[in-house]
């Protein structure tokens, strides 16, 4: 079972529910008891797919897409 996170409007807490896919849009409610909190979106890390190293050049570092997927995916 996939995990959100949702956000409370009332006291402005961030947390994760476990939930079925079909009721992740659904309002949670808060640990703090409050009704209708919505989900965000959260970001996580991903491995699978390397960068390379940043360089002492101020540019910053481009995914080339030869590594991980072969760069079939980009």
């Amino acid at each position: 079972m996939p995990t959100y996170a949702y956000r409370c409007p009332t006291c402005d807490d961030t947390f994760e529910r476990r939930r079925p896919m079909a009721e992740s849009s659904d309002p949670a409610v808060c640990p703090s008891g409050h009704q209708g909190a919505n989900r965000v979106l959260s970001v996580f890390l991903t491995s699978g797919a390397s960068r390379p190293a940043s360089s002492s050049s101020s540019e910053p570092a481009q995914w080339t897409g030869r590594d991980g997927c072969g760069g079939g995916c980009a």
